[in-house]
């Protein structure tokens, strides 16, 4: 190698590195070409020519092809399935099965559908019917008939049409479980990659279990076993071979051979299976002669008298209650509810007497109830006048304003705040701001204890009690028992402008029933797998209620609601032979009726109205609802024995009512209406009505030793700062709070800063 022609160092650098590239190149490609001489001559020793040249070739560019082909098949055509979890069940519908307490079947919600059988149990006939029609060969492929798939094709080539199916029975399961039932190029390929998949990790003998029980029989049946129930009235293990042939029918197209859409088409059906069956060597000739002899019978099935308002109430609570309790494996359960099948029928009549006979006079077309329990036991619910015309459930769906329905809230509020039922308080005008609500018979009472008020639902007093003591101590109070739907925050609702549903306000008096202990309703008792084995059971999972509120305040609440029965807007609900509490309601406009009441042993809610809001002609609690809510009673006491209620002792005056009562018509009842809205004008009360309310404000400068008044220490007092409080006059906060509050009154009507004139006195209305 010659010197390198500078001695500059970094001309010499560059001059170094260019040669070392050089000569690598240089050398990397003189050996890349002995290379490949050298492979060249190693391949020359194995050179064809000819037709076996052509061959290679052909089978080299297949291989090649095919695997591009290969991948692009599985990019387009990969299911989007995980394989991941419970896949055998995903997307899966329940089939729940109801009985009564006794176990007697009142009906079914979800799917029918019962996989309790087992394959050993199921007939030969049958499953034989199913091979033959179905994948004869389904014991000997791999998931994707090959040989089954080309006949189906060259069959339905001549025929022009399709005549034959070239999907194998692990195909139809994967189409079952995972897949869509349209009819695209794409399913197909995702059956065929399924079926592989499912095959390798089934057996055969369950991949065909999956089958019988999972396809659709029509009918609304899920499986073998629910269709030879629904069309045979038997068991799948009892069916014969004529009756295995037209279940087999039926799962190319359910609809069209269903025997009861068309017992002709479902028998020529069978007898295709019958011949399929014959075909394959299933069958003998005077197996098949024999069957046509002696075709499947259809047998109707008895129409249940179901309780459907409550199974779909129930049945939301079961796949809560699947839910909640983590037992979402089972999907065929039977049910054990509280219903009482004699009171659920006699109530839907009861109400659909009501809207028949007095809705047009009235203008109200629906009515609803709800009977349960002190402690939520559901009895019966009826959702509206017929189920078939309208499946809404007004009993729980449908939000209404309750009116004075909500005032015991109010009143109990107020009990536990420290005020007692004979505490004597002021029914005369009041305002918020510009809300000045009125007593429905626009008079006044002047002074009257907190059980009276109640009794005749006057308007003013829950108003009093309001700025007292707070309108978050009513919502608490209310939530406290059991309430759950959102109430407002806003002055008029302590009238119930609130929108609650009837199974909501119901379970608020369940409370009162129960005492104080907090009442929740339900409906199951027992949940069941078709072997009979128990997943759940209420006694063993749920806790004893709590004690909400104290049994005292309870039973004071409850001696001011059972004086509504006996002597205030509900004397038409009284039943007179067991004590009993309860409180009317009627909400603007006379939209809405309710009347909720209780005994020891059941409580019930009752309301009338219309489905568009549109008013009832002087509807009140205390004249539709009540008497319907006294039928329904009287069957739901049937046969029990009156038993005293926290508050309502059971004594000798309820035996002598019910050995002499009378049928006698009742005067008309004074009832309330209208939690009125914002800026209603003060209700004009007439001159009587003015001089009770004068005579008793006179009366307050004298000392009132008869009141049970409790001392103004006792009470809780909200914050004063709140938003939600009214703060009262500071002279209503002195010791002499009589005198305070007539002031305040007088001072209400003079402007401020000037001195009213005697004179003017009796003008303060």
């Amino acid at each position: 190698m010659s010197k390198l022609p500078t001695s500059n160092a970094i001309y010499r650098f560059f001059w170094t590195f260019d040669s070392i590239v050089s000569s690598s190149v240089f050398e990397a490609w003189d050996g890349l070409k002995r290379g490949g001489s050298a492979y060249s001559s190693f391949l020359y020793r194995f050179k064809i020519t000819g037709l076996r040249r052509i061959f290679v070739d052909l089978v080299d560019d297949a291989t090649t092809f095919g695997t591009v082909f290969a991948f692009c098949l599985l990019a387009y055509a990969l299911p989007p399935f995980s394989g991941t979890g419970d896949v055998w069940n995903k997307g899966r519908d329940y089939a729940v099965t109801f009985t009564d307490a006794s176990g007697e079947i009142i009906g079914r919600r979800g799917i029918r559908q019962d996989d309790a059988i087992a394959l050993e149990d199921i007939p030969p006939s049958m499953i034989k019917a199913v091979l033959a029609t179905e994948d004869a060969r389904f014991f000997d492929h791999f998931g994707v008939d090959i040989i089954g798939t080309s006949r189906a094709i060259l069959q339905n080539a001549r025929a022009n049409t399709v005549v034959q199916g070239g999907s194998s029975l692990t195909q139809q399961v994967a189409k079952n479980l995972f897949l869509s039932p349209e009819k695209t190029i794409r399913r197909k390929v995702h059956e065929a990659f399924l079926s592989l998949w499912i095959e390798a990790r089934l057996t055969k003998q369950e991949i065909l279990k999956l089958y019988l029980d999972r396809s659709y029989l029509g009918g609304g049946n899920y499986g073998i076993e629910a269709a030879a129930q629904y069309y045979f009235g038997k068991s799948v293990r009892d069916i014969n071979l004529s009756e295995s042939a037209m279940l087999a029918g039926l799962f190319k197209a359910p609809t069209k051979y269903a025997p009861h859409q068309n017992i002709e088409n479902a028998r020529a059906r069978a007898n295709v299976v019958l011949y399929r069956m014959l075909d394959v060597g299933f069958i003998t000739q005077g197996e098949l002669l024999q069957s046509r002899r002696q075709p499947a019978q259809f047998v109707a099935q008895a129409n249940l008298d179901s309780p459907d308002w409550f199974m779909d109430w129930a049945y939301g609570e079961t796949l809560a209650l699947l839910e909640a309790e983590k037992l979402t494996g089972d999907f065929v359960i039977e049910v054990k509810t509280t219903v009482d099948m004699k009171l659920q029928t006699a109530a839907q009549k009861i109400l659909n007497d009501v809207v028949d006979t007095q809705g047009p006079d009235y203008k109200f077309t629906q009515a609803a109830s709800v009977t349960m329990t002190p402690e939520g036991a559901v009895k019966a619910v009826v959702g509206g006048r017929d189920y078939i015309e309208s499946q809404f459930n007004r009993a729980t769906n449908a939000e209404r304003q309750t009116g004075s329905a909500f005032k015991p809230f109010v009143y109990l509020a107020a009990l536990l705040e420290g005020y007692t039922p004979d505490d004597v308080i002021l029914d005369a005008p009041v305002s918020v701001g510009g809300w000045s609500p009125g007593n429905y018979s626009n008079k006044y009472a002047g002074r009257t204890t907190l059980r009276t008020a109640l009794a005749k639902s006057f308007n003013s007093v829950p108003v009093r009690l309001m700025i007292d003591i707070g309108r978050p101590a009513i919502i608490k109070a209310a939530h406290d028992v059991g309430i759950q739907g959102p109430l407002e925050t806003w002055p008029p609702m302590v009238l119930g402008t609130s929108s609650l549903t009837l199974m909501d306000l119901t379970t608020g008096y369940a409370t009162f029933a129960g005492g104080g202990k907090l009442a929740k309703p339900y409906t199951i008792l027992e949940i069941r797998r078709p072997n009979g084995d128990l997943i759940y059971n209420r006694k063993a999972h749920e806790q004893p209620a709590p004690q909400v509120v104290p049994e005292e305040k309870i039973a004071e609440l409850n001696s001011m609601l059972g004086a509504v029965v006996k002597a205030g807007t509900a004397r038409r609900a009284d039943l007179g032979f067991a004590p009993q509490g309860g409180k009317t309601g009627t909400n603007q406009s006379y939209r809405d009726a309710w009347y909720v009441g209780f005994t020891a042993h059941n409580v019930t809610g009752v309301w009338v109205g219309n489905d568009d809001f549109t008013p009832m002609d002087k509807v009140t609690g205390g004249l539709i609802p009540a008497p319907a809510w006294k039928q329904i009673m009287d069957v739901a006491e049937a046969g029990q024995k009156p038993e005293s209620l926290a508050g309502i002792p059971l004594d000798e005056t309820y035996t002598l009512l019910a050995a002499a009562q009378p049928e006698t018509t009742l005067a008309p009842v004074t009832d309330e209406t209208d939690a009125l809205a914002p800026n209603t004008p003060l209700a004009e009360a007439d001159p009587a009505g003015v001089d009770v309310v004068l005579n008793d404000m006179f009366s307050l400068f004298k000392e009132d030793k008869t009141a049970n008044r409790a001392p103004v220490s006792r009470r809780k007092r909200v914050a004063e700062n709140s938003p939600d409080r009214f703060v009262l006059p500071s002279a209503n906060t002195t010791k002499n709070r009589a005198k305070a509050f007539f002031d305040d009154l007088v001072k209400n009507n003079q402007a401020p800063k000037k001195k009213r004139k005697k004179k003017k006195l009796f003008n303060i209305f």
